[in-house]
């Protein structure tokens, strides 16, 4: 197994992640959700059911739900880079990095297009449990 740490975050730093991937680079195509709000970010989400993501978060980042308001996107409160999504399903965290808040973004493959919004809430739960990374942390940098 090739696994490798990636970081990345927002460009002022209040919020900054690690992910750590099961499968080589090659094997991931960051999904350009066809969204209004995915596409005015210019969002490409990338994530890995069986590996890992560490996020530090100092201050408050900005939260925001739309569409169906299963999910929420994070973005930085004071530089605006929309870093993640995330999702609450059991007690459980999953979530998927915006492939564009990556310190090595050119290490992937160009974004494909993807349409969840077509799908209901239960099929959308349902691919965000089974896509979106799994084991996700998320602490208070400030703590």
């Amino acid at each position: 197994m090739n696994v490798r740490t990636y970081d990345g975050g927002c460009h002022c730093g209040r919020i900054a992640f690690g992910m750590t991937l099961s499968q080589p680079e090659s094997d991931y195509t960051p999904r350009a959700c066809d969204c209004s709000f995915c596409r005015k970010h210019g969002a490409a989400w990338l994530s890995d059911a069986n590996g890992t993501l560490r996020v530090r978060l100092r201050g408050e980042p900005l939260v925001y739900r739309q569409g169906s308001a299963q999910a929420e996107f994070i973005a930085c409160a004071h530089c605006a880079v929309l870093v993640l999504v995330r999702h609450e399903h059991d007690g459980r965290t999953h979530a998927a990095v915006n492939v564009r808040a990556l310190d090595d973004a050119e290490a992937f493959a160009a974004a494909q297009g993807a349409s969840p919004q077509r799908l209901g809430a239960d099929e959308r739960r349902e691919r965000w449990t089974k896509l979106w990374f799994a084991d996700v942390r998320v602490v208070d940098a400030d703590d």
